[in-house]
């Protein structure tokens, strides 16, 4: 096979929005043409969303607290799963078969796992290009991590990394 079958992608100091439509756009085109295609991003904690600290951390308590305890809508807390929710928003989900197909081709982790680490990457994985979407940081950003913090999810689970 000439192309990598995973693509890996590290979201530290990547824009939330900006990260989960360069994959969502990946996944789609991935599907359409029939290819094997599946996408790790690891250090969902570090990712960022521009804004106001304020602001953000309103917005993201006030979808949460939407919800109701068994019937739901139900939102994530967790850092990963909030940048995987992301991504979900990006696909053809509940239309057709192939967004939710394509959302089971991704992976989203907290931290950098152990068979990630260090210069060469497994037989397969391919690091993703991420230079369409690196921009500086936002003067007014908050990280992933403490939008989970701020919705009650215990830090101790990545900040030892």
């Amino acid at each position: 096979m000439a192309e990598a079958a995973t693509l890996v992608y590290d979201a530290t100091d990547k824009i939330l929005g900006r990260l989960a439509s360069l994959v969502a756009k990946q996944l789609m085109a991935a599907r359409k043409t029939g290819r094997e295609q599946r996408i790790i991003i690891y250090n969902a904690e570090h990712a960022v969303v521009s804004g106001s600290r304020t602001r953000v951390l309103a917005n993201y308590g006030s979808k949460y607290k939407l919800n109701h305890a068994r019937k739901g809508p139900f939102y994530p807390r967790m850092p990963d799963q909030i940048l995987k929710r992301t991504v979900r928003g990006m696909l053809p989900y509940q239309k057709n078969s192939s967004g939710r197909g394509a959302l089971r081709d991704l992976r989203v982790m907290i931290g950098k796992p152990i068979n990630l680490t260090g210069d060469d990457l497994p037989d397969g994985h391919a690091l993703g290009d991420t230079v369409p979407i690196d921009r500086p940081l936002p003067l007014k950003f908050v990280r992933l991590g403490e939008i989970s913090s701020s919705l009650g999810v215990d830090a101790s689970r990545w900040e030892g990394e």
